[in-house]
């Protein structure tokens, strides 16, 4: 009887072998570009700190040049130019905000505060925060 002999093509054990340690190699790359993205997501979520700094920069920029008139209701009364700014909590939001003199006009300047105090000393201006995640932060500026 006659064999038939056909050839049959197939890869040979160093192309799997190869192969596999592509394989292996994006597995791996992934895994670490995963873990990385997590760990700026996370890093974003807890960014307080953050925030706390672009916050006192941006209110101490409000508060140069500007005259201090009074502190009433836990309000930062000052006057800038030809018109008065109040900064403060308002009632039950959890946000740090300026208004007018009136309370009219809203411009958030930090959110994620359950409690203010804002207090007076021969001028120079203490605010403490309690943030709604716990902790405490001080605000201090001097007219």
């Amino acid at each position: 009887m006659r064999f038939l002999k056909f050839k049959n093509k197939a890869f040979t054990l160093l192309e799997c072998l190869v192969a596999l340690f592509v394989i292996a190699g994006s597995v791996e790359l992934i895994s670490a570009l995963t873990k990385l993205v997590r760990q700026e997501i996370v890093k974003g979520r807890d960014s307080i700190d953050l925030d706390w700094q672009i916050f006192c920069n941006q209110l101490r920029n409000e508060l140069d040049g500007s005259e201090f008139v009074k502190i009433e209701g836990n309000f930062l009364y000052v006057n800038k130019g030809s018109s008065q700014w109040r900064f403060g909590k308002v009632g039950l939001a959890s946000d740090f905000r300026k208004t007018n003199a009136d309370g009219r006009g809203y411009q958030p300047m930090l959110f994620g505060i359950s409690a203010l105090q804002i207090s007076e000393n021969e001028k120079l201006i203490k605010i403490n925060f309690e943030m709604e995640g716990g902790g405490k932060k001080l605000f201090y500026y001097k007219f």
